[in-house]
């Protein structure tokens, strides 16, 4: 049955839902159980589900039709030059941008030559491996921060672990390197920057 030249039900929306399940099941291992437990940025877990809905939805409509390399690259580049107008994304975030576009472009467009065990096992792949680098590989992200610091006797060579744990109990922070800067002797402060590695990773 038609309306307007348009059918009203086709076979393929079965074949749609499962695999936006899939894809869906997917992203919310990566999105919710890898990438938020590291980062906790509440706005990068709605783009990133957004952005792989709409990719998804996109990329199973697109194959419906019968479109050369040219047109289709031509919309991908579309895409491709979108770019958000606020602050810059950082490295990290830009990759899991990446990881879960690919993964709603693998779940949509795989064709009748890839079979749903292939399908979820390159799913499963790229959670195991995202998984292993986020908790086991990555590296700790040193960070700095610097303060005014008002008894400047434990400034001296000799007093590093002195000023090192005084830091620490004030900070609560587990320092790794001090570095001094300016001192006011007639203040007796001196401006200090503390190196330690961020909880976050």
């Amino acid at each position: 049955m038609e309306f307007l030249e348009i059918p009203l039900f086709d076979d393929d929306f079965f074949k749609m839902m499962f695999r936006f399940f899939i894809n869906i099941l997917f992203l919310t291992a990566i999105i919710r159980f890898i990438y938020y437990p590291s980062s906790k940025r509440k706005d990068y877990v709605f783009t990133y589900y957004l952005i792989s809905i709409i990719v998804f939805f996109l990329c199973f409509t697109l194959k419906k039709y019968e479109l050369d390399i040219g047109m289709a690259l031509g919309l991908f580049a579309i895409f491709g030059i979108i770019r958000y107008r606020t602050d810059a994304i950082d490295i990290k975030e830009m990759t899991y941008l990446f990881v879960v576009i690919g993964v709603s472009v693998i779940n949509s467009l795989a064709n009748k030559k890839m079979s749903y065990a292939e399908i979820i096992g390159a799913n499963v792949l790229i959670i195991s491996i995202l998984y292993a680098i986020e908790r086991y590989w990555a590296l700790k992200q040193e960070e700095s921060k610097s303060v005014v610091y008002e008894n400047i006797e434990n400034i001296k060579p000799e007093n590093y672990q002195i000023l090192k744990t005084d830091l620490e109990n004030r900070t609560g922070l587990q320092i790794n390197k001090i570095t001094i800067g300016k001192v006011d002797f007639l203040k007796d402060t001196a401006e200090l920057t503390i190196f330690y590695f961020s909880n976050n990773t």
